[in-house]
């Protein structure tokens, strides 16, 4: 699954989603059940209140995006993540970088590296050890 946009001056899920729209998905993945509307918007309106119909309107826009699926349960419908929060980060992680690579080639691993060294040291080590794995199995 890609995501159709990437916002460089957002954070974590935020490069991905509107503010609401991370908030309902924080919402479905905190939950081991497939969720009600009447359920998210629960745990959405904890910070402040928001109506039925603008979350519903979310969480149908996030079913369009491929990141939401939704069943009907007992004459209700229930909504559920298609990926955990952590799959879906290292699809979109993967994603851009290959997006990165291909538009950009030596350039990008050139920063790549760079950020890796400015953020841990012992990323280099552990990239070093991929790499040499990658060798050995091709």
């Amino acid at each position: 699954m890609k995501m159709n946009s990437f916002k460089y001056q957002g954070n974590g899920l935020g490069r991905f989603f509107g503010p609401l729209e991370v908030k309902v998905m924080d919402a479905i993945w905190s939950r081991p059940e497939p969720s009600t509307i009447k359920e998210v918007n629960a745990i959405v309106s904890e910070d402040k209140p928001m109506s039925f119909n603008t979350i519903m309107t979310v969480m149908n826009r996030l079913v369009d995006k491929g990141v939401l699926k939704k069943k009907l349960q007992s004459k209700s419908y229930v909504y559920s993540a298609v990926l955990s929060k952590e799959r879906f980060l290292e699809e979109q992680s993967k994603e851009l970088s290959y997006d990165l690579v291909k538009e950009f080639g030596s350039l990008a691993v050139t920063h790549m590296l760079d950020a890796m060294e400015q953020v841990d040291p012992d990323l280099l080590k552990q990239l070093e050890r991929q790499i040499e794995q990658w060798k050995k199995d091709r």
